[in-house]
């Protein structure tokens, strides 16, 4: 027998440590990739899924769930309920202010004269109740900006006003349903440099939020009755959306947005000789009796006391035009169906895993927010006052300087869901360079399942944006296109694809197993400061 010199044991353990060089990438041996744990989520995953009734719930029983509304209400506590049957700890709602609850009762939107047909339409958030039934000839006075109340200053009493233009026709160009293909993916993967233009997209949104004030106050004080636009987009989709939600800014006249071919179509007869007449009714209901919106946030506890934790979250609030099935009832049953997997495998994680179902994305991101101001990080004040009349999101990242907190070091990472329902195809990672390794060693497993692929592509809109303006390692996956119906009359459940929820709660539960056991936080990007100005020579943007 040859002799080295080893003992068998420091042999069998140099074989062990130079195996796992060989599996993982530089950076990222000492990961607990426990392949067999991994196994026992697909299996759970696919073979025991709940991710069908969850979604189903939120969406055929509770319905609408607009921040405040008595929807909301219910499903913030059904939700807690869910968690806490699953055997999660420290289940709980944490507040945050945003002002009005609304939801709809009923409405009816009806063209009268020259004829008479129903329209789809629905009223518009936070706007008033039509005093009963409002039957008036209807005028196309359209109202972008305040110059052009001067050309209707007293042609308005007793109308119902077609405020905004009517869109040219445009048909479908894509698919219903969409599959990435490789080349597509590949093209995410392109770094792209971070660009700052100081808050010109901040006075865009104050022109915008300012003006739907000032317009509603010119009508009320023409005398006109109601107000419509045009609608969300083509093929009769209607929104809805309205954000004058804080206490003492509700609207005073009643609005409604319509699909554009009814749009249109009275728009036309209102350029003719005889004005057309519509019939509105809407009864709205607003909640006042609590002002906050809640955060669901649910753990799953880990070994290590000062280990940290990692953390999932989807925004549980919706708009109230259907059933806020894609956006985002698909992102928070995939969210609570990894950690019903995680529970029912009594998975003990070295760092502790918390789940958070974030109050009031829709209308600027309080909830999530208010929960890095709460544990992880603070902004300097606002450099103008008038940023107040803002959402909180459009203003967060023009405050300086950033202030981590206690709780800043103990998140080592999220992930975040709000794409759809479509499959996981890998994950965003914004630029940041250093987890790509990581990300890339732990998605292996799901090579099979097209989910393997890590890009450099940012994205935007949701949660996890102001996570990473902070330093933390916050992520957003990459998803199969579904016919973006979200925020519309057709976001209901009939638009979700289960079986892809299914691999999608597969995947991340898996991936927040590996990263919470793995020996270190994940990798993070400097803590931000100021920048200068990506064009130091561009001309100031005009103020009208």
């Amino acid at each position: 027998m040859f002799r080295t010199g080893i003992r068998p044991r420091q042999l069998r353990r140099g074989i062990v440590v130079a195996t796992a060089l060989i599996i993982a990438p530089p950076g990222v041996a000492g990961d607990g990739h426990d392949l067999e744990q991994i196994n026992r989520i697909i299996d759970m995953g696919f073979n025991h899924s709940e991710v069908a009734t969850t979604a189903a719930h939120l969406t055929d029983r509770i319905g609408p769930r607009l921040t405040n509304s008595p929807g909301a209400r219910e499903a913030e506590a059904w939700t807690q309920a869910r968690f806490r049957d699953w055997g999660l700890r420290d289940v709980r709602a944490e507040g945050v202010e945003f002002g009005r609850g609304w939801s709809i009762e009923s409405f009816d939107v009806r063209l009268v004269a020259p004829r008479s047909r129903d329209y789809d339409a629905i009223p518009v958030a936070w706007t008033p109740s039509t005093p009963g039934t409002v039957e008036a000839p209807v005028v196309l006075a359209v109202l972008r900006d305040d110059d052009d109340f001067d050309d209707w200053r007293g042609r308005l009493a007793g109308k119902i006003v077609l405020v905004s233009q009517p869109e040219t026709p445009d048909e479908p160009r894509y698919p219903k349903f969409q599959r990435k293909d490789r080349d597509e993916l590949r093209e995410l993967d392109r770094y792209r440099q971070p660009r700052r233009d100081h808050d010109a997209h901040v006075h865009r949104e104050l022109r915008r939020r300012g003006f739907a004030k000032r317009r509603d106050a010119f009508l009320a004080a023409e005398g006109a009755l109601a107000w419509v636009r045009t609608g969300y987009a083509e093929g009769n989709l209607i929104w809805g959306g309205g954000y004058q939600h804080r206490v003492g800014e509700t609207p005073t006249l009643p609005g409604f947005e319509m699909a554009r071919d009814h749009y249109r179509q009275i728009a036309r007869l209102a350029l003719g000789d005889t004005p057309p007449v519509l019939a509105l009714t809407s009864v709205v209901r607003f909640h006042d009796d609590d002002t906050r919106a809640y955060n669901i946030l649910a753990d799953l506890p880990g070994r290590g006391r000062r280990a940290g934790y990692v953390m999932a979250g989807a925004h549980l609030d919706s708009w109230a035009s259907s059933d806020g099935a894609q956006d985002n009832a698909a992102g928070v049953a995939i969210v609570m169906e990894a950690a019903r997997i995680l529970a029912r495998l009594d998975a003990r994680p070295k760092r502790r895993i918390r789940f958070a179902l974030w109050g009031a994305e829709e209308q600027g991101m309080f909830g999530s927010l208010a929960y890095l101001e709460r544990y992880v990080a603070r902004r300097g004040p606002l450099p103008d006052a008038t940023y107040a009349d803002l959402p909180p999101f459009r203003v967060w990242d023009q405050r300086w300087p950033i202030t981590p907190l206690e709780g800043h070091g103990e998140l080592s990472g999220y992930f975040n869901l709000d794409n759809g329902s479509g499959r996981i195809r890998g994950i965003y990672t914004a630029g940041n360079v250093a987890v790509v390794p990581l990300l890339k060693h732990w998605l292996r497993p799901f090579e099979s399942m097209e989910a393997d692929h890590v890009v450099a592509a940012p994205t935007r809109g949701t949660d996890h944006v102001p996570m990473r303006q902070v330093g933390i390692p916050a992520f957003q996956f990459i998803q199969d296109s579904l016919d973006w119906v979200a925020h519309t009359n057709l976001d209901n459940y009939d638009h979700l694809r289960i079986d892809d929820m299914r691999q999608a709660a597969v995947v991340l539960a898996a991936l927040l197993w590996q990263a919470a056991n793995h020996d270190t936080p994940l990798p993070r990007m400097p803590l931000p400061s100021e920048p200068v100005h990506y064009d130091p020579f561009a001309y100031p943007e005009p103020d009208h």
